[in-house]
């Protein structure tokens, strides 16, 4: 019996079998090779960021070295928690899956100071845990619905409340730089001035001749050379590294019960509005520079994490957390696009939160020079600001108006911190941050400016918006 002729495919053997998807860069799991020195890239550029505000708030409130060294490794803790939750993610519930950093913000400090300075002693930090537990449930409530809500905060009032941010912040490493303790005696003396001058002038060094990895650094460099530099001096103090325990678990509730106060919590509550405008831009930026597409699902996943690192912080000691811009200019810089990397690095911060001795390294670098530095982080926050008032619009005379008036009504608190002095406490809290005055004035003079009765406007005017 004849067999039937064979086709053509049948011809040549077998069907070749497809070829592999390819991984996408963003899932990519690099050799540990790279992946070490490229999360070690991560941990420069946010460590200084991340310890920040509980160095800042701990000094506010006068923690003793143990209570800070406590809050500082509940900021790493917590930081790390919340990358990996944003890095690798829960199902569809939470995490952008994004080589995203989450770690507590720079943008609470004013407010929360302004809580501190409103609150009787013994109840600032529970006034700012409660403040920071309705903010973290207020941003899952908002969340997912946070799309429409972008068009009231255009990059007019995000370049505002950015820019109050890093002008507002600048007494901060100015105190610093003069020693830290304004009942102190020698308050302002020449020696704190000089090191400080001097952990500038290395940063600023290690800026324009470093490359690379170097100049990533440049801020850590300047604060373990200024560090160096103060201990022939007796500037430096180390013997609290011996008392500090090596290891710990994280107690709940260290600093207290939270207590819930309104103004605080309306504060607290705005400057989340703006937190969550700033990570949907940074999931924007970077879907772009990974491309990956960044839907409205992936915002949500994202604003999510937001929300669930801002309510579980308080409770071990954490501030509202949000997204860390400079890492998004990492991935930029180094093309590494692995979300698995930042993971690396959100490992490495969760593991330093266990080891409360290397949180009382951080804190036992000398006030003058945590101060050079400062003038470099809040200044550049300011810088960052300005750059987005570039693209705002700003060639239109009602843009022009809104940002003289809400930079304005932000700089108030800073030129005269008695101005509000007579308002009730609720308007003080609100009002003598200019960070939130700031931001209510923007917001409010968008909407008059952009939003109430705008259809026969030009385009140009509607630019911003």
């Amino acid at each position: 019996m004849a067999q039937p002729a064979l086709g053509p495919a049948e011809a040549e053997g077998p069907c070749p079998t497809p070829p592999e998807r390819a991984v996408h860069p963003v899932d990519e799991k690099p050799a540990p090779s790279r992946l070490v020195p490229a999360a070690l890239q991560h941990i420069a550029a946010m460590y200084a960021g991340v310890v920040t505000p509980p160095l800042i708030i701990g000094q506010a409130v006068g923690l003793d070295q143990a209570g800070m060294t406590r809050l500082i490794a509940a900021g790493l803790l917590i930081a790390g928690c919340a990358t990996l939750l944003q890095t690798l993610g829960i199902g569809g519930f939470a995490g952008n899956r994004l080589p995203f950093v989450n770690a507590a913000s720079s943008a609470g400090i004013a407010p929360m100071l302004a809580i501190v300075e409103t609150s009787a002693p013994g109840h600032q930090l529970p006034a700012i845990y409660g403040a920071v537990l309705v903010a973290g449930a207020f941003c899952l409530a908002v969340g997912p619905f946070f799309g429409r809500l972008l068009r009231f905060f255009p990059p007019l009032v995000t370049g505002v409340v950015i820019t109050l941010i890093g002008v507002t912040l600048m007494p901060v490493p100015v105190s610093w730089a003069q020693g830290g303790d304004r009942t102190a005696v020698d308050f302002g003396a020449m020696k704190y001035l000089a090191l400080a001058a001097f952990t500038l002038v290395v940063i600023l060094v290690v800026q324009r001749f470093g490359r690379g990895f170097l100049k990533q650094v440049a801020v850590l460099i300047g604060l373990l050379v200024g560090t160096l530099a103060a201990v022939p001096f007796g500037l430096a103090d180390f013997s609290a590294i011996g008392s500090a325990p090596v290891a710990a678990l994280p107690t709940p509730f260290a600093f207290g019960a939270p207590e819930f106060q309104p103004a605080a919590i309306l504060s607290l509550c705005i400057v989340m509005l703006v937190l969550m405008t700033e990570s949907s831009a940074g999931m924007l930026a970077l879907g772009e520079i990974c491309e990956r597409r960044t839907d409205g699902r992936t915002i949500t996943r994202g604003l999510r994490t937001d929300g669930i690192a801002t309510l579980v912080g308080p409770v071990f000691g954490g501030f509202p957390t949000s997204a860390f811009a400079q890492n998004v200019g990492v991935v930029s810089l180094t093309k590494v696009r692995s979300r698995y990397v930042v993971a690396a690095a959100g490992g490495a911060l969760l593991v330093l939160g266990f080891f409360p001795v290397l949180g009382a390294v951080v804190s036992l670098v000398p006030m003058p020079v945590l101060g050079g530095a400062g003038i470099v982080l809040f200044g550049s926050i300011a810088v960052s600001g300005i750059r987005t008032l570039s693209e705002a619009g700003l060639d239109d005379s009602s843009n022009i108006i809104l940002v003289a008036v809400a930079l304005g009504a932000g700089i108030i608190p800073l030129a005269a911190p008695g101005f509000y002095a007579g308002f009730p406490s609720w308007a003080q809290t609100v009002l003598g941050s200019g960070i939130s005055a700031g931001a209510l004035v923007a917001v409010l003079l968008n909407l008059f400016f952009h939003h109430l009765g705008t259809h026969s406007r030009t385009a140009v005017a509607l630019k911003s918006s």
